[in-house]
C-alpha cells in the first residue's frame, strides 16, 4: 500500500478503536486492518485462522466470514460508509497444516435434502478452499487468500497456497491495485 503511493498514517492495524466500523445489522465490527484516507474508507481486510478442532469451526468460520461481509456490503449501501466510493473487502484465511485438516472426510447423508457434492469426501482443508473460492466468485470479497501452514513451521513464515488464485501474490496485487487507483483519483 505504500509502494503505492498512500500515506502510512491511512494504514490502521494496531488499535483497537482505529480500526471499527459502523454495521448494519449490528452496531460495529472491528476489522483487522482498514485503510482510510480522510473520511474514505478505501479498503477493510479480516483475518482469520484455526488449528485443530476443525470439524468444531469449520462452520463457525465459514459463517463469520458471510456474515463480516454481508454486513459490510449492507452498511455500503445503505450509506454508512460515505462519502466512500466502493471500497475494498478480503479476506485473508490461514488453516493449520496437519494430518487432520488434510485427510478426507466421510460423505454426508441428509435427508431429504444432499449436500452439495463440492463438500463430499473432502478434507477440512478442501472444504476451506471451496468456500474460499466462492466468497470470491459469489462477489462477497474482491480477494481471498487462504494459505495453510505446519504448526511448527508458521512461526518461521512457511507456508503453502493450495490454490494460485487464492494466494497471497493474488490478494497482493488486488489491493495494491485498488489502493492505486484511489492515489491517482484523490
Amino acid at each position: 500500500m505504500r509502494d503505492a503511493g498512500l500515506p502510512d498514517a491511512a494504514i490502521r492495524f494496531s488499535a483497537k478503536s482505529e480500526r471499527m466500523l459502523p454495521g448494519f445489522f449490528r452496531p460495529s465490527k472491528e476489522w483487522d486492518l482498514l485503510v482510510i484516507s480522510g473520511a474514505d474508507l478505501v479498503a477493510a481486510v479480516e483475518v482469520k485462522s484455526q488449528v485443530g478442532s476443525f470439524g468444531n469451526n469449520f462452520n463457525n468460520r465459514v459463517e463469520e466470514a458471510l456474515g463480516s461481509a454481508t454486513d459490510f456490503w449492507a452498511t455500503y449501501a445503505k450509506g454508512g460508509l460515505r462519502p466512500s466510493a466502493r471500497p475494498w473487502l478480503g479476506y485473508l484465511f490461514m488453516l493449520e497444516e496437519s494430518a487432520a485438516s488434510l485427510r478426507p472426510l466421510r460423505r454426508l447423508s441428509l435427508s431429504p435434502y444432499p449436500v452439495d457434492e463440492a463438500f463430499q469426501g473432502q478434507s477440512h482443508a478442501k472444504r476451506y478452499e471451496e468456500v474460499c473460492q466462492r466468497l470470491v466468485r459469489e462477489r462477497l470479497y474482491d480477494a481471498v487468500c487462504f494459505i495453510t501452514s505446519k504448526a511448527e513451521q508458521g512461526p518461521n513464515g512457511v507456508y503453502h497456497e493450495p490454490s494460485a488464485e487464492l494466494g497471497i501474490q493474488n490478494f497482493a496485487i488486488s489491493l495494491k491495485a485498488k489502493v492505486s487507483a484511489f492515489v491517482q483519483l484523490s
